[in-house]
């Protein structure tokens, strides 16, 4: 047993990974082993920016942050400046530049492998919060990570229907959905949407599949960062530099989703859950349903902004399945259930860690 767990994130870093990021560098029992970055929200360029930036920003610029893939495995790079704006944190004038802490010299693969298997077996576990190209390419060039990791959590895929019925279903309906729950179409969410190929290269794998959690937007759909939720991270006193930055990128977010989505409550915070996944069934976040599924992913379909061209690329099909041979869990974990306030609560505390460790680095 290690006293916290090592984790590796994978990000496309913007306005909800900055909360992966936090969660990451400030729960007290997690250890931030580094950061791959990868196209997504934004260009790779963006995104590897951005995460250096907030590092800078919650009071981490020891963790190092590795370039990754620049587009998905077998296609073009999806661009949607529109959620996010065109650099992937636009609508915040607070966030610091990015620092020294990004590496170039050393491959983001090595660098991953490395970091993984320098922690003892079973205790590592790797977040992907963007498109899931640099996992599918790391599990095939060095599959020993697979077997030497505890877990794999994810943030993508959309079930629908009565998979999580707690969900308004005004909520989807405001998505445009019918049976489906998609965000980039009716039926595929961004993030599998933008690389179904590894997607499915990660989900067929037997030795991932069966450590992997998936955070769907079933679930994320029930954290919405409330106009309430905004105010209280702001603080009942003066605001630091680092609120008022999370509380800018929040009412961006939260404007992102009146104009693209009509959704005017609050805007889902997706990645932070991801890595929640971690500890989120010991603190309460997650009920320990339990249920396992076989995960298939539509790969059929172009990247195109026609959706009879598109089609259904980028779903995720979900299939229960029962525990294997001898109890042995197989397929991956998807939760349904969510205990918002206990989230909101870590995260909280997450902030207040992050502003005592900013302000003792003041000169």
């Amino acid at each position: 047993m290690v006293d916290r767990v090592p984790v590796w994130l994978d990000v496309d870093t913007g306005h909800d990974d900055v909360f992966a990021i936090l969660i990451a560098a400030h729960h007290p029992r997690l250890n931030f082993l580094g950061v791959s970055s990868t196209h997504g929200n934004s260009p790779q360029i963006h995104t590897t920016n951005n995460s250096s930036a907030v590092l800078s920003a919650v009071g981490r610029p020891d963790v190092k942050v590795y370039p990754g893939s620049v587009k998905p495995f077998c296609r073009e790079e999806v661009d949607t400046p529109d959620i996010h704006g065109p650099t992937g944190l636009g609508g915040t004038t607070l966030l610091p530049q990015p620092m020294n802490n990004i590496v170039h010299d050393v491959n983001f693969l090595v660098a991953t492998r490395d970091a993984i298997m320098a922690q003892p077996p079973h205790t590592a576990w790797y977040v992907a919060t963007g498109p899931c190209t640099n996992a599918a390419l790391l599990f095939s060039a060095y599959p020993e990570v697979a077997d030497h990791l505890a877990g794999l959590s994810i943030m993508g895929g959309a079930v629908g229907g009565d998979f999580c019925p707690q969900i308004s279903k005004e909520f989807g309906k405001t998505l445009g959905q019918a049976e489906g729950f998609g965000n980039e179409t009716p039926w595929a969410e961004f993030n599998i949407y933008c690389d179904p190929e590894a997607a499915q290269a990660v989900f067929s794998n037997p030795v991932v599949s069966a450590k992997t959690t998936l955070v769907t937007l079933d679930l994320t759909h029930q954290c919405l960062a409330t106009k309430e939720i905004r105010d209280r991270f702001l603080g009942s006193e003066k605001p630091s530099q680092l609120r008022l930055f999370l509380h800018e990128i929040l009412t961006f977010f939260a404007q992102s989703y009146v104009e693209w989505f009509d959704v005017y409550e609050g805007p889902p915070l997706h990645d932070p859950l991801a890595v929640a996944a971690l500890f989120g069934y010991s603190s309460g976040i997650y009920e320990d349903d339990g249920d396992r599924y076989a995960v298939k992913v539509v790969t059929d379909g172009a990247h195109s902004p026609l959706d009879s061209v598109r089609g259904q690329v980028g779903r995720t099909i979900v299939k229960k399945v029962e525990a294997g041979v001898d109890g042995v869990a197989e397929g991956v974990r998807i939760p349904r259930h969510l205990h918002t306030h206990a989230f909101w609560d870590v995260l909280e505390q997450c902030m207040k860690t992050a502003d005592e460790t900013t302000l003792a680095s003041r000169p």
